[in-house]
């Protein structure tokens, strides 16, 4: 077999491949028995048909079906040959086969292509580390959150106030402020205020009791369409916090004894939230620090099979609703540039670094598990007794060693950010 290899670009690459006739003769010859068996011809069995009468009159046919039965083992022979790994299909073209003639064709693919690994010092990576500023006001949220999740509803008699909800019976107008017949709708379900409608119409809703009506503007569509209604109250439900007392504090942690405990460990779970928040954006911004500095090619194959798994989780996590896969595979698209680039700069810095973990580590980090949380020790050994688990802890683990090694060539700049800052923006959004 003679491969001649191509470089077309950074990721692209053409195989000339010649297979001499003296090495496919026997591929060739098995190609025609198959053919005779499922051939026929008047007055011979198949199988039992002459090799001259075959050839004679079906030599094209046979010729056409060796190729479509050994394409890809001369493929696969000839980019094993050349040690290259496509990540896509190949295009075959210039196809040239006759019996007793060599069997030649060029097979196109991408490859992931070779990133070139520059020398680190130390400030090559600039990245900001963000530390959060809480206030009281974080607290006060999180308390209320909590209410929120245990709060229960109850039907009231008096006068809706903002945040309550109506269930009430809508009738469609028309510009004259007469009913349409067929666009009347019961039991339907309005929240007071709370940003759900403008002020003018939330003012319209305030007071209003069981049985009382209203005439509003509702929106109908979403381009920002609305029309006239009839509103008349059936019901008046209303949100009922919990107080902040002991049968509470039960409710959200038996272990909690006083509200002085309950505020102590809710600080702790913000101050931990935003310390994760923080340390997971400094990771994000050294490995685009990194591949900002590389900026490598990258196959468009891979970014395309990257979106491929991504519109297919898309479309389970939509539950069978329907779905615009160009509009996922174009939003996705800088996402799935950003990890194909930073697959192949991982791959090369885990090789030219020879970082690995042992399995020493593993073991560590699962007895450093076990330590943190004595009492589910046999659920937590056997969890980790799954190879597929253990593997999750080990790519965890390299994960960490890369980062750490980038840290050592990076110049970090210390910002504050104040999360009253934060809540701004949440709400201008």
């Amino acid at each position: 077999m003679k491969v001649d290899i191509k470089k077309i670009n950074d990721y692209t690459r053409e195989l000339d491949i010649e297979i001499a006739w003296s090495d496919l003769k026997a591929d060739f010859d098995n190609s025609l028995k198959k053919f005779s068996k499922k051939v026929k011809i008047p007055g011979f069995r198949p199988g039992k048909v002459p090799k001259d009468r075959l050839l004679n009159q079906y030599q094209p046919n046979i010729e056409a079906d060796f190729m479509d039965d050994n394409f890809q083992k001369y493929y696969l022979m000839a980019i094993d040959k050349k040690n290259v790994m496509p990540v896509n299909k190949a295009e075959i073209k210039d196809v040239h086969f006759r019996m007793s003639e060599n069997f030649k064709f060029k097979a196109t693919f991408e490859i992931e292509p070779e990133v070139n690994f520059p020398k680190l010092k130390k400030g090559s990576l600039k990245v900001q580390k963000t530390t959060y500023v809480q206030d009281d006001s974080d607290l006060e949220d999180a308390i209320l959150q909590l209410r929120k999740s245990h709060a229960t509803i109850s039907t009231v008699e008096e006068g809706a106030i903002e945040g309550d909800y109506l269930i009430c019976t809508l009738q469609k107008l028309d510009d004259s402020g007469v009913a349409i017949i067929g666009k009347k709708f019961e039991k339907q379900y309005l929240r007071v205020g709370n940003g759900s409608f403008s002020e003018s119409q939330k003012e319209k809703m305030i007071g209003l009791k069981p049985g009382e009506s209203a005439r509003v503007t509702l929106p109908v569509s979403k381009d920002g369409g609305d029309a006239e209604y009839e509103l008349t109250v059936d019901n008046v439900e209303r949100e009922i916090l919990p107080d902040v007392d002991e049968k509470f504090l039960a409710l959200i942690n038996p272990n909690l004894k006083t509200v002085e405990e309950l505020n102590n460990d809710v600080q702790e779970k913000i101050k931990s939230n935003f310390e994760e928040r923080s340390k997971t954006s400094f990771e994000r911004d050294l490995t685009d620090s990194l591949i900002n500095l590389i900026n490598p090619s990258f196959s468009p194959a891979m970014v395309q099979n990257y979106l491929a798994n991504l519109v297919e989780d898309v479309k389970k996590q939509n539950q069978g609703e329907p779905l615009d896969e160009d509009k996922v595979r174009e939003h996705y698209l800088p996402v799935a540039e950003r990890n194909v680039k930073w697959y192949s700069i991982r791959n090369k810095l885990i090789e030219t670094e020879n970082l690995s973990v042992s399995k020493e580590d593993t073991e560590a980090e699962i007895e450093r598990l076990v330590n943190r949380t004595p009492a589910s020790e046999k659920e937590i050994r056997k969890f980790y007794k799954k190879p597929s688990n253990k593997s999750r802890i080990e790519d965890d683990l390299l994960e960490k060693k890369i980062l750490d090694h980038l840290i050592e060539y990076a110049k970090i700049k210390e910002v504050s950010i104040a999360t009253k800052e934060l809540r701004g923006a949440k709400h201008e959004h």
